[in-house]
């Protein structure tokens, strides 16, 4: 399916052109067919040779009723301006080509209509005129009668051939579906209805609208029923757990977690100086019309080059996005102010002089407009985000980053941290502590990062975790000097017995407890084969030679005796024997030298 808007001054044929074009009656309130006038949003659609299905978005020409033409305008890619041939231009034909530009909608069709009453040549020549220097120009023309059909076969064709040219639009992408009519419906209950222009909705999904869970009970386009509809579409959505009261035109269905909803936004402007317009204007994005305060943002050096930048305070809440294009206007004086891009939809304070100065600076290093570097920038920013948040600021994350679970490092901030880390252990090192190093949530603490797994994610060789601790794998940590005299003297009884381990007493008066004996061990002053049996380094080696000396093989009373120790020693050596693949044992206990490794 495709969504055109119709745009154009009040009373030029719209609402009888897409009767004319669907046959149907785009015009459902009484009001509307009594006075004539379209003055809510009336929707129509039919099928165009080649096949393509087409829903009209019929928006309301008075200049009262602007804001409701905004928000049929807002979420459709492409329109069908309408320029009646004895009127020409006309006041709200500039105001709605001013709000199509401003939204950057470039995908359409001109259709002069009432042809029958006056030579179309000279509006579309008018027209042209006008539309060049916007997102417009250059549009194709046609010229019809809704009266007598005439140029009806020639538009439609008109707008096949537009339809075939729009970009395909994203059917994977989370749901932001804005609503323009909500209703009840007996034995059904709310429904809403709006453009579904990304993504794609399926029964049973739950939503979010105003931060409630909203499901998904129904679905229809087109007035058929479906299991599922994806962009682009106009749809009906009935809805579980929603009363009519609880939504309005400018709410918004949306993936849950995906959107971020905000009243602060910095953005850019291109339109008319915002030194001349007033400080309270109206955003209009999607269906939405809110009320903002504009805070202008001047960098001098850029001051004069066409960029403009200010800082948008919402009156509502709305899940914004960073590249989301919406428009300035002045209702007051009928204006539409100028074409705003978000550019980031969660900015720092402007609490210090010259911030502001400072902000623009920063913002007009996005460039004109918000492009593939914006996730980069945001990130080198905020240096720590999560995923998901990044996402819900319309960015993408950039190559470089690092990935820590659900978290996102800078790339520079991330070899900062690393650094840092790498400082934390020196510095814990050098306090002369039994321990290995920092713990992760020591680590964490101290780099005040906000979860474990970003820790992990900074560990990178020579640094590695054992037993819970970040330690440097290449640089064994050095002993306190009590735990090292201890060794001393362990070394001093050992240097002419070297298999008489002391017994766990001994060990005690020497100054070498549980912790301190793991620290000696770590740092590789002691070769410990049980918990209280002690060696010194290399004994093991020297066990190895003694025991190929003895007739192979060997019992383990030979091996006590050979190395002039007792059973307490000798079982747990000759296990740590078997362990290091030095020695076998065989089925009767006995044991053998490995030939491979003496």
């Amino acid at each position: 399916m495709h969504v055109l808007a119709t745009a154009g001054h009040v009373d030029h044929g719209k609402s009888t052109l897409v009767r004319a074009l669907t046959g149907m009656e785009p015009d459902r309130w009484a009001e509307e067919r009594r006075r004539g006038m379209t003055i809510d949003l009336g929707f129509a659609w039919t099928t165009l040779p080649g096949g393509a299905d087409v829903a009209f978005v019929d928006v309301p020409g008075h200049e009262r009723f602007v804001p409701n033409m905004l928000a049929g305008v807002g979420p459709v890619p492409a329109v069908l301006l309408v320029v009646a041939a004895d009127s020409g231009w006309m006041p709200q034909t500039a105001e709605h080509v001013a709000a199509l530009d401003a939204l950057g909608v470039s995908h359409a069709v001109l259709a002069v209509t009432r042809s029958d009453l006056a030579p179309p040549a000279p509006v579309v020549a008018e027209v042209a005129s006008r539309l060049r220097g916007t997102s417009l120009a250059g549009l194709p023309a046609v010229a019809v009668s809704g009266a007598t059909g005439e140029g009806l076969d020639s538009l439609r064709a008109r707008l096949a051939e537009l339809v075939g040219g729009l970009p395909e639009p994203d059917v994977t992408a989370p749901v932001r579906l804005w609503v323009d009519r909500s209703f009840t419906i007996r034995g059904s209950g709310t429904v809403v209805t709006g453009t579904l222009t990304a993504g794609t909705m399926r029964v049973g999904d739950e939503l979010t609208l105003n931060g409630r869970s909203a499901v998904v009970r129904g679905l229809q386009a087109l007035g058929v029923a479906h299991e599922s509809v994806s962009a682009v579409a106009r749809v009906a959505v009935n809805l579980r757990n929603v009363d009519k009261d609880d939504v309005h035109r400018g709410d918004a269905l949306l993936t849950p977690g995906r959107w971020t909803s905000t009243a602060l936004i910095d953005v850019r402007v291109d339109g008319d100086d915002l030194g001349d317009a007033p400080a309270e204007l109206v955003l209009h994005l999607g269906s939405a019309a809110v009320p903002v305060r504009v805070r202008p943002l001047r960098d001098d050096a850029n001051h004069g080059d066409g960029l403009q930048h200010a800082r948008l305070t919402l009156g509502t809440a709305l899940p914004l996005a960073a590249r989301d294009r919406a428009l300035l206007r002045d209702p007051g004086a009928h204006r539409v102010i100028g074409r705003v891009t978000v550019l980031d939809t969660d900015p720092p304070a402007l609490a210090r002089r010259g911030a502001a100065a400072a902000r623009a600076a920063e913002l007009a290093e996005l460039g004109p407009t918000v492009g593939s570097g914006f996730g980069e920038h945001l990130l080198r920013q905020r240096k720590l985000v999560r995923a998901a948040e990044l996402a819900g600021l319309g960015a993408m994350p950039p190559a470089g980053a690092l990935r820590a679970g659900d978290w996102l490092v800078d790339a520079d901030h991330a070899a900062e941290l690393r650094e840092r880390l790498r400082k934390q252990l020196a510095e814990h090192r050098a306090t002369g502590t039994l321990e290995a190093g920092p713990t992760i949530d020591e680590a964490r603490a101290a780099l005040e990062l906000p979860d474990r797994s970003v820790v992990l994610a900074l560990i990178a060789a020579p640094l590695t975790v054992r037993d819970g601790r970040v330690v440097d794998r290449d640089a064994p940590p050095p002993l306190p000097r009590p735990v090292a005299a201890a060794v001393d003297a362990l070394a001093d009884e050992l240097t002419d017995v070297p298999f008489r381990a002391p017994e766990a007493g001994r060990l005690t008066q020497l100054g070498l407890g549980p912790r301190e004996l793991a620290a000696a061990e770590r740092a590789g002053a002691i070769l410990r084969v049980a918990d209280t049996v002690v060696l010194l380094p290399g004994a093991d080696d020297r066990a190895v030679e003694v025991l190929a000396g003895l007739d192979q093989p060997f019992t383990t009373s030979q091996a006590r005796q050979a190395l002039g120790t007792s059973r307490r020693v000798v079982l747990p050596l000759l296990a740590h024997l078997d362990r290091t693949l030095r020695t076998r044992r065989l089925p009767d206990d006995r044991r053998e030298i490995i030939e491979s490794t003496i």
